[in-house]
């Protein structure tokens, strides 16, 4: 089974890189950078709009664009049967 993987992007240079997800939910979403020893964990929160999700990683900021709607749906289209657990 292969890792799922987001594209974020660096405020600062505005680069895209892909990261390893380590848990999703639409109220964190659990990133880890970079491969092996020098691998570092994130947690991203969304924004008070809940149009994006920001983390921050040794000091640098990191924006996934994608709003809580969105990543609920994708959790949903993976596990259905979360969906019907879920409480209102």
């Amino acid at each position: 089974m292969e890792a799922e993987k987001i594209s974020v992007k660096m405020t600062e240079s505005g680069k895209s890189m892909d990261v390893a997800v380590l848990s999703k939910r639409a109220e964190c979403i659990q990133v880890v950078i970079g491969e092996g020893v020098h691998s570092v964990p994130c947690d991203m929160t969304p924004t008070k709009s809940r149009q994006a999700y920001v983390g921050s990683v040794m000091g640098r900021e990191i924006v996934y664009e994608q709003s809580c709607d969105k990543v609920q749906e994708e959790i949903d289209k993976v596990n259905p049967a979360l969906k019907k657990s879920r409480r209102f």
